[in-house]
């Protein structure tokens, strides 16, 4: 099974790992699209008021240019350990034993729009790019990841695909088969509404049960299952669709 996760715009600083190199990462057959957009990257940094520009940049945020500037030499981390926020608080991955963290490490995977999507052990370094970003002279990065990110994930042969990113990065590269799930908040008079300000919590309380289960689910139903043991309420409205309704 593999579990694909959003990534964040929060991300810890810093890390103790050795600079950046593609050839460390999983999805090898990603390193020339990293390897391009990392440049990029790198190249608009250096003219700071055209990336914050681009990046859409507010004066607290001015720190991030010099961090992309940085890509290529600035100090790494585990993928796991560099994504904080909301969904990856709920994943909770730092209270998990060491076998279920040896399962979740096996089985997770974190979109990016920079590098397009990292194994939960990659080095990375701190970035400043979502999957809307535009730079300058460049196609967009969906232009860039959809002919080819899909079909790399696919390629790995991991069985069921659970895949937990929001809508822009799926765009990015949509895996053949994948089971979506959407987080819906039923209201007293039954209707039904998408959630947004809670939705990364859900999806990261989903993503723990599955990364840490002992047992791996088959099939859509199966991870509606294992969310019901969990103590949320899933539906499975489709062959490859899950709604957690809340």
């Amino acid at each position: 099974m593999l579990i694909i996760l959003p990534p964040s715009e929060t991300k810890a600083l810093g890390g103790s790992g050795a600079p950046l190199d593609l050839a460390r990462l999983a999805l090898p057959g990603l390193a020339p699209i990293r390897e391009h957009i990392v440049d990029a990257t790198v190249a608009l940094a250096a003219d700071p008021d055209a990336c914050a520009a681009a990046l859409k940049l507010g004066p607290r945020q001015l720190d991030d240019v010099g961090r992309n500037a940085a890509l290529w030499s600035s100090p790494s981390m585990p993928a796991l350990e560099r994504y904080t926020g909301v969904l990856f608080d709920a994943l909770d991955a730092g209270s998990m034993t060491l076998s279920e963290r040896g399962r979740a490490e096996e089985r997770l995977m974190i979109g990016s729009a920079l590098l397009g999507a990292v194994g939960a052990t990659d080095p990375i370094p701190y970035y400043k790019l979502s999957a809307a970003s535009r730079i300058p002279g460049e196609p967009t990065l969906r232009a860039l990841w959809r002919p080819v990110l899909g079909e790399e994930i696919a390629a790995l042969g991991r069985g069921l695909v659970v895949d937990l990113r929001s809508g822009g990065y799926a765009a990015l590269g949509p895996v053949p088969g994948a089971i979506s799930v959407t987080v819906m908040s039923e209201r007293p008079d039954g209707s039904r509404a998408v959630v947004s300000h809670f939705n990364k919590h859900y999806k990261g309380l989903l993503a723990r049960a599955l990364a840490v289960a002992p047992r791996e689910p088959e099939d859509a139903r199966g991870v509606a299952r294992l969310a019901g043991e969990h103590g949320m309420r899933a539906e499975v409205p489709g062959p490859h669709d899950v709604t957690l309704v809340v």
